[in-house]
């Protein structure tokens, strides 16, 4: 029913991962393999490319207004998909999840605050607090046979009492982790004990491989849900990055008004296209979804197991997203030297680990949202590349 081996030309769309890929890794569009960005090189659910057709065929595009019917498709996803009882007040639209991540950085702390991030993490978050001018507070995580873990009893000794927020990726970005409920209990009642805000970005949430599970942070410790924010988002599940519509969901009205407060104060308002898109996924993508989390299963499988077979390289174990976290660190190699073999041997694009902060220096992080056989083709070069280490 749906073609994900279809090859569709991307170059020359203006996109990111493709058109800026030589500019950004010294790699060629004519034969790199472009494997960086986070978004998918598949077509989007045909019920959302329809209404953009029929958007344009009415041919007025004016602001966006009412969003009731897009407020009950996130109300109606999360209930149906995460057994997550939302109320259509606590959703607020921004304009993507990392403007939402910045918005909550201004709506809960003042310059010079401390923001807690679990390291490595999406680069992203750094960048916002550094830009909003708070103090980027880094709590490596750790790693238990091969899967990482959040230290709290490291991070407790360390708190300055300057630190006023906590931003964590669940699912986990790079490293694919699905949080236990437990380890969210744990989180959420270090968050209490501290009176910090819990700023949760799930946006992977809808990508996690059988028989992995996501719960939603506020079910995992109902007691605290006034304490957080959860960042959720169509774009990432249903590809559909440029809609640029993204949720924050507040079940506590004073740091829902908090939000608010600094989302109307930047003039911020409705992408009328993204809305459309956005709603049109939630309401009519779920088979997509379904046959795409499958498809993607099968690429990690046949990513790890061609990476594990590479003397020295191992694969983070992916539970969920399809962003691969590969430990180059038994190579020998230096980090610039093993970038160098990536992108000026194997002529691959793949996300630099240093940028996710403390613990990425010797990784790096490939996006397997491709057709098969540019998956199949990645694991050949890097085979040939790295055989002789």
């Amino acid at each position: 029913m749906f073609d994900f081996d279809e090859i569709v030309e991307r170059r020359g769309t203006h996109s990111a991962k493709w058109d800026e890929m030589e500019a950004s890794f010294g790699v060629s569009t004519d034969d790199g393999l472009p494997m960086w960005v986070a978004d998918m090189d598949f077509k989007a659910p045909q019920a959302v490319n329809q209404v953009l057709i029929e958007a344009a065929e009415n041919g007025v595009n004016g602001y966006y207004g009412d969003d009731s019917r897009y407020k009950a498709s996130v109300v109606n996803w999360m209930s149906k998909r995460h057994d997550w009882q939302v109320s259509p007040d606590w959703v607020i639209t921004c304009a993507g999840l990392v403007q939402g991540t910045a918005l909550c950085v201004q709506a809960y702390t003042e310059p010079g605050d401390g923001v807690i991030l679990f390291t490595p993490v999406y680069h992203a978050f750094s960048k916002v607090i550094k830009a909003n001018q708070r103090v980027v507070v880094e709590s490596p995580l750790v790693q238990n046979q091969g899967r990482y873990e959040m230290d709290l009893d490291a991070l407790e000794t360390s708190l300055n009492g300057k630190e006023k927020l906590v931003v964590m990726c669940s699912p986990h970005n790079p490293g694919g982790r699905v949080w236990t409920k437990e380890e969210i209990q744990d989180l959420a009642n270090f968050c209490a004990r501290h009176n910090l805000v819990l700023v949760v970005d799930e946006i992977h949430h809808d990508l996690v491989f059988p028989p992995n599970k996501h719960t939603v942070a506020t079910l995992a410790a109902p007691e605290h849900e006034q304490n957080m924010v959860i960042l959720a988002a169509t774009t990432k599940t249903f590809n559909i990055a440029s809609a640029l519509t993204g949720a924050a969901i507040i079940p506590n009205p004073e740091l829902r008004d908090k939000f608010k407060y600094v989302l109307n104060a930047a003039g911020i308002g409705p992408n009328r296209m993204g809305m459309l898109m956005a709603t049109a996924a939630y309401e009519q993508g779920e088979a997509w979804l379904e046959a795409l989390v499958e498809y993607l299963d099968e690429n990690r499988r046949i990513f790890d197991e061609g990476i594990n077979s590479i003397k020295r390289l191992k694969s983070m174990p992916l539970e969920a997203t399809y962003l691969s976290w590969v430990d180059f660190s038994e190579t020998g190699l230096s980090p610039k030297e093993v970038i160098e073999k990536v992108q000026s041997e194997a002529k691959i694009a793949a996300n630099h680990g240093s940028t996710f902060g403390l613990g990425g220096e010797m990784f790096l992080r490939f996006n397997l949202a491709t057709p098969r056989s540019r998956v199949i083709e990645a694991i050949a070069r890097l085979q040939h590349v790295f055989a002789s280490e």
